[in-house]
């Protein structure tokens, strides 16, 4: 909405969706109350145990981040949907159908932990980003949906999977699949959001932060969240000199956990264009065991030569 809103104000057009600043729409409600899911989700930062020393040696140029854009072929993503959605016990049988983010986000932390790991018991975390302003209509008025709907802001949850990575590298993608679905679940209802801004407000005004971020340094390997780019108006967005061909995210922080998102291709295909901000040992993993699918993006491929 911000960028789409920028694009139009810099050709003087009336705005196409008038930003709501309404912060009563997240009001905590009374009494208050939340799943105990919720706890499993986010922890107070004072709650947190204190960062490990910083040593520096060999291995911090393997952890440092690095940023990479890919693309994913249509016939890929399909397929991978289709081996996600195998029953486990009967190959020839079709389970509860997985969706493509879901199949693309268990090949990914499949192949995250595909490497040599000493630690085989060590554990390796997944997060999906939900975005909550949907779910936080369910049924509304028409007024407060249009409020909801264009509300300027983040209404996010990060539900994640913690999974073993002996687990992860032993199991079929559509048992990984089946731990994404479950896991995802949790954050897909009007309850979660409000549970959720009742446990900001319990804990107010201390500050939270989302679980999958507080990796246990010595007893896991750094996590990754993956955000769904799928509605991003790419094709929206005119400063006055033209439609862009492309558009893509640059996600630098400070933490180890990575960050994903997947997003549709300009070219209308089906393809994917995967913008990955990954320790430079799990990029290595994907070009070596995932080449085949993270293939990555180039000029030729936005602009092919005849």
């Amino acid at each position: 909405m911000f960028l789409v809103s920028w694009a139009e104000m810099a050709q003087s057009k009336p705005l196409s969706q008038l930003p709501s600043f309404r912060r009563s729409l997240l009001l905590p409600r009374r009494p208050g109350g939340y799943h105990f899911s919720v706890d499993d989700m986010y922890v107070p930062i004072s709650a947190l145990p204190p960062p490990p020393p910083q040593n520096h040696s060999q291995n911090d140029d393997v952890q440092s981040a690095r940023s990479r854009i890919y693309y994913i072929k249509a016939d890929q993503v399909n397929e991978l949907q289709a081996l996600a959605n195998m029953a486990i016990n009967c190959p020839n049988e079709i389970t509860k159908k997985r969706t493509k983010l879901e199949a693309f986000c268990a090949f990914l932390w499949k192949t995250m932990v595909s490497g040599e790991f000493s630690g085989v018991d060590n554990s390796c975390r997944l997060g999906i980003v939900v975005e909550g302003r949907r779910r936080l209509i369910n049924g509304g008025d028409s007024e407060e949906a249009n409020l909801i709907t264009s509300y300027f802001g983040n209404v996010l949850s990060i539900p994640f999977g913690e999974k073993k990575i002996r687990d992860l590298k032993q199991n079929s993608l559509n048992w990984v699949a089946t731990e994404v679905h479950e896991f995802l679940q949790s954050a897909l209802t009007e309850e979660h959001f409000l549970g959720l801004i009742d446990w900001v407000e319990e804990h107010r005004p201390e500050v939270g932060l989302p679980k999958i971020y507080a990796a246990r340094a010595t007893e896991e390997e750094p996590a990754v969240v993956v955000s769904s780019g799928q509605h991003f108006p790419v094709r929206k967005i005119d400063f006055g000199w033209g439609l862009p061909v492309f558009g893509s995210y640059h996600f630098p922080w400070g933490g180890k956990s990575g960050y994903v998102m997947p997003m549709p291709s300009p070219k209308g295909n089906g393809d994917w264009i995967v913008y990955v901000h990954l320790l430079k040992g799990q990029l290595e993993l994907i070009e070596t065991n995932a080449g085949h699918v993270f293939i990555p993006l180039t000029s030729h491929y936005l602009f092919p030569v005849a």
